[in-house]
């Protein structure tokens, strides 16, 4: 009796679970902010709700946006760039924190992701407009400010300083997958079930499609966008991709990528894409431009080393290569 009870009780729960889920819609909405394209989808009992709370991810990546961006002169970003080589700058300990958090990324990688990028020289072009490769000095000036290292932390005050004048740090590298993060986060603490964040294709998910199905993310040819190499679920997870295929420029037969080596100055070759699965988009977002930077071979070893964090990269050669927990049918 207490058997069949038990039964009868889960089948019960389990009709009125279904019967919930029917419930829910799927709210959807594309919109630009951080100067990029944002889609934002939630799982909600209504249109309206959804969009309402569609609202409140875009106030959080906007508050974030006020405060990482370096294009507001008035940002904590700014401040410390524009006090570069005159004083520590006091700043929130949210972005003391990521800034932390970027120079451990920069430890890891060995310098390949480095928020201290910004203070290149923007020698290379791509616009269309250069005609030939910057000469060697002008290619050592350009990096001469740039270093992780140099980044004066004190946490007991809770200060930044670039004790260079030039120096400045970035966010373009690590900026939407924390901005996709923390929208996350307030809507899970306002109990939304399910959705995505997509940063322009640096993206978050939690909880499930309205159907109770898992949500999928295509690893795609970079050389054919409709075509994809296969298939993967992203189950309270994140995905980031960076790519050489939308930006770059052939001087001399030579195609050099917008992605740029911090280290070195010169534009990586040889890889065409590399996507990054990690719990937080922060982490992919900063990783997918590390290893893009380290290369196939030393990227991937890396990838291999650090828990919880996967990869595909695809070569120059369009080929596809994976780190060792990535099980799927690429063919």
């Amino acid at each position: 009796m207490k058997v069949f009870t038990a039964l009868l009780c889960g089948f019960f729960c389990l009709l009125s679970y279904g019967q919930a889920r029917q419930d829910y819609v799927t709210v959807k909405k594309e919109l630009k902010l951080m100067g990029t394209r944002f889609e934002i989808t939630v799982v909600a009992l209504n249109e309206e709700i959804g969009y309402i709370n569609i609202d409140e991810a875009v106030s959080e990546i906007e508050r974030i946006e006020r405060i990482i961006s370096s294009w507001n002169k008035d940002s904590e970003t700014s401040l410390i760039n524009i006090n570069a080589g005159i004083k520590p700058v006091r700043v929130s300990k949210e972005l003391f924190d990521l800034i932390e958090r970027s120079i451990k990324i920069s430890e890891i990688t060995d310098g390949a992701f480095d928020i201290t990028y910004a203070s290149m020289d923007e020698i290379w072009k791509f616009d269309g407009t250069m005609d030939k490769v910057p000469t060697e000095d002008e290619i050592n000036k350009s990096v001469s400010k740039v270093g992780y290292q140099k980044i004066q932390m004190d946490k007991l005050n809770q200060t930044v300083f670039l004790p260079e004048k030039g120096m400045h740090i970035g966010f373009g590298a690590i900026g939407k997958g924390y901005a996709a993060d923390k929208a996350k986060e307030l809507l899970v603490s306002k109990d939304v079930r399910g959705g995505i964040i997509n940063a322009s294709g640096d993206l978050t998910t939690w909880g499930t499609k309205v159907t109770g199905e898992k949500w999928l993310v295509g690893i795609a040819n970079p050389l054919s966008k409709d075509k994809v190499f296969g298939w993967l679920p992203v189950i309270e997870s994140s995905v980031a991709t960076s790519g050489n295929y939308e930006k770059y420029i052939v001087l001399d037969g030579e195609k050099y990528s917008h992605i740029i080596d911090p280290r070195t100055g010169f534009p990586i070759k040889g890889i065409h894409s590399v996507s990054i699965f990690a719990k937080q988009a922060e982490l992919c977002d900063a990783l997918a431009t590390a290893v893009f930077i380290m290369g196939r071979d030393v990227g991937l070893h890396m990838i291999n080393q650090i828990n919880g964090v996967e990869a595909v990269v695809v070569d120059g050669e369009n080929k596809v290569h994976r780190s060792s927990g990535i099980v799927f049918d690429m063919n």
